[in-house]
């Protein structure tokens, strides 16, 4: 063995030690399961009302959060729209950004629940904007087309340690998952949520990049999204429930099944204190992926 190849032997052991040492799965280094997609095992797929995501037709979500670029909020709609994707019919899942007011993504995400209530990914529709103008459709794609396969945008019975790809197509899409907790608690300016569901998104294109999104059944969507990398939250701030009413920050707590817990600070930032230990796992995943590649040449 060369000094080269001695010496980043030793960085490795290193960083591996590091990386157990904050008590880090590798999750990020070995790719999660594709589902197994049957097609015969969706009777009624734009149908879904998994507890956990919830998408009667008039369903609406607003969130709102500081970021680099500006205030972001975006805007979910389900219409009731229909789009057949690999023989299935999936709901239009409606995602528009705005930053500091200025249009600058519509996507159209097709979703669609199988008869054991997991629901489905099948591709994307996007249009980006700039300056009020269309752009491009960078990040579109389609389940079927050029070798792109569904995945799961919500398991029927999450686990905790169950990870899962929520989208697949090699080199453009490889978005992943992992259940965190059942059990968390989350404090947005509507209030406090408890025993939440919270995933660790992640993906193999971007080994640096980590959110954490928590979806709570109070409200039958997620109602939070941070990211450790820089610290973003992006929260729930109204929301459209199957009767027609709106839920606000002004609207009762009794009203939105939510409890007020003022005297307890610590959870004030739903686990955020781990922020910066996730943040460095992610960066110490990403220098031990380069090591192996450069070992391996």
């Amino acid at each position: 063995m060369s000094n080269t190849q001695t010496f980043t032997a030793a960085v490795i052991a290193l960083v591996v030690g590091l990386v157990s040492f904050f008590g880090l799965t590798m999750v990020a280094i070995t790719a999660a399961p594709l589902p197994t997609f049957d097609a015969d095992n969706f009777s009624n797929p734009s149908v879904i009302n998994n507890p956990w995501l919830s998408l009667p037709v008039g369903q609406e979500f607003e969130y709102e959060g500081e970021t680099d670029e500006g205030t972001e909020t975006i805007e979910i709609e389900i219409s009731g729209d229909t789009k057949t994707v690999m023989g299935i019919k999936t709901l239009v899942y409606r995602d528009i950004v705005w930053v500091d007011g200025e249009l600058v993504e519509d996507t159209r995400d097709y979703l669609a629940q199988d008869d054991d209530g997991n629901i489905w990914y099948f591709g994307e529709d996007v249009d980006n904007y700039e300056d009020g103008k269309l752009a491009d459709h960078d990040g579109a794609w389609l389940a079927g087309s050029g070798g792109a396969k569904p995945g799961y945008w919500m398991p029927a019975n999450p686990k905790v340690g169950d990870s899962y790809r929520q989208e697949y197509l090699k080199g453009e899409a490889e978005d992943e998952a992992e259940v965190i907790s059942l059990n968390a608690k989350v404090k947005i300016g509507l209030g406090t949520y408890n025993n939440c569901l919270k995933t660790r998104d992640t993906t193999p294109l971007e080994p640096d990049v980590v959110e954490y999104k928590y979806y709570c059944k109070q409200v039958g969507g997620m109602v939070l999204e941070e990211k450790p990398e820089d610290g973003e939250r992006i929260e729930l701030v109204e929301y459209e429930i199957e009767d027609g009413t709106d839920d606000d920050e002004d609207e009762s707590e009794d009203e939105l099944a939510f409890e007020e817990d003022d005297d307890d600070d610590e959870d004030e930032q739903s686990g955020v204190s781990n922020v910066n230990t996730a943040s460095l796992q992610m960066r110490l995943i990403a220098l031990l992926q380069q090591l192996i590649a450069l070992l391996s040449r």
